[in-house]
Order: structure tokens, then sequence, then C-alpha cells
């Protein structure tokens, strides 16, 4: 079968990639059990994160991330159950809820049915000294639980077309965010962002145009973007139907670590 002679929206720059479902290939990970992961982005690609993918069996098992490691689960579809020593646990976790497990955090990660969910995983860079703003010394970062649909949501730069929902608690100990972003149709960024955090997304829902370095793409549910550090960068939803994305971004860290 010839595949369109090779024809694909996929593209990989310098200082960014997009990654279509059509290119998507599936590998097995270490202390994974019954789980495939499609690997998005990571150090092989200039990234200081690594965001996947993770399809899970009926019963399929997840063990916790490396030492030193943070790791942050966003479910997609299925049931996904976090389990912590000592009878804790965050309940099941649907679609929509998702679970931050700060690093060296011991827990397994089970599914009670065919699963898939976004794995995001970061080597956690400790805040430097302390909060001179404030004169404490900052703390580490805790679990946290959350679904996203009893989150508020705020209009992006006081544009009610464009709504964001930050899953992750702000200040010192957390070292990154994740938000999603919900665009009615027709809306866009008010400018063309150029700036030192590097992005990972995952288009969740409807479509529209990403301009990304030089480069202008259309992008719909499904895709993913990597974008390095001062990548050129702007999205505009097209369609009859919102467009939705989820994202990270490095934060609250100086560039010199210190």
């Amino acid at each position: 079968m010839l595949h369109h002679l090779g024809a694909t929206r996929s593209s990989l720059k310098a200082d960014h990639l997009l990654q279509t479902p059509d290119t998507f290939i599936r590998t097995p990970l270490p202390g994974a059990n019954g789980v495939e992961f499609v690997v998005h982005c990571g150090p092989q690609v200039g990234a200081a994160f690594t965001q996947m993918t993770a399809e899970f069996s009926r019963g399929g098992t997840l063990a916790p991330a490396g030492k030193g490691v943070e790791r942050f689960l966003y479910v997609l579809e299925g049931v996904l159950d976090v389990e912590i020593p000592g009878g804790r646990t965050t309940g099941s976790l649907t679609q929509g809820k998702f679970a931050y497990l700060p690093a060296d955090t011991a827990h397994q990660v089970r599914a009670a049915k065919v699963s898939r969910a976004v794995l995001i995983e970061k080597r956690y860079a400790p805040p430097s000294g302390t909060n001179f703003q404030t004169g404490f010394e900052t703390n580490k970062p805790e679990l946290v639980i959350g679904d996203e649909a009893s989150l508020p949501s705020e209009a992006l730069g006081g544009d009610a077309g464009l709504q964001v929902k930050r899953l992750m608690p702000d200040g010192p100990p957390w070292d990154f965010a994740v938000n999603t972003m919900t665009y009615d149709p027709g809306a866009a960024l008010s400018q063309v962002e150029i700036h030192v955090m590097e992005h990972g997304l995952l288009m969740l829902e409807g479509g529209g145009i990403y301009r990304l370095g030089d480069s202008w793409y259309p992008v719909s549910a499904g895709d993913f973007i990597w974008m390095a550090p001062y990548c050129p960068q702007w999205f505009g939803a097209l369609g009859k139907s919102p467009a939705k994305y989820l994202i990270y971004k490095d934060w609250y860290r100086h560039p010199l670590g210190a």
C-alpha cells in the first residue's frame, strides 16, 4: 500500500516539531506492563522534558518515574487508578482528570479498562535558596489531583473567546505548568509569541492554523507540537467548533539555574 506516496503534515525543524497521528509509532518502555507509548518529544529532539501518549490495555500498569523525575498524567479516555503505598489513592481518574506526582513519589498507575493518557515527565529542578520577595524558604511540590471540568476558566488577555484553565499550582515549588486553552471559532492569539519557555502541546478538539518559526501548518485534534525556546509561535482557530489544546511549559526557574 502506497500511503499517499509519503505525504504527511508532520514536519521537523530545528526549533519545532509537528507530529501528526499518521506518523505515530508505538514502543514499549521499561517499568510498564500492558502499556505502549507514543514518545512525542524528549532529549533526542532537544527537549528538556518528555511528553508521551500512554496507551493502556485493561489491567496495564506503569511503575514510578525514574529517580528525581516528576510526572504529570492527564486522562484522555478510560479509567486510571494511581495507587500509593499506605492505602492512599487518587480515586479513579476518568477523562479530563489529572494527577501530578512529585519526584521520587512511590506509586503505581493501573488501568481499570482500556485507557489513554498524556504522560509528561521532567527531571525536577529545585528552586534555589530563598524567595527574596517573601523572605521564606520555598517548599517542595506536593501531590496534586484534579478535574479539569471543575476548574475556573479565565479569559486570556481579556478575550472572552480564548479561555485558559490552569491545571497545576503556581509558585516557586513547581517548575512547570500545564494548561488547557479553548478558542472559539475565529479566535486567535493576540500576538506572535517568542519566549524562553519551551512547549509540548496536544490538540484535543477542533483545529486551526499554527505558525511555528517561519512555517504555517493546518492542525487538528490528535496532533502534537513541540516548540523550542524562542520559537516564534501563533495560533488561530478555524472551523465551526471550538479548538482546544493541552499545553506544557517550563516555569518559575531562572535561565541560569540560579
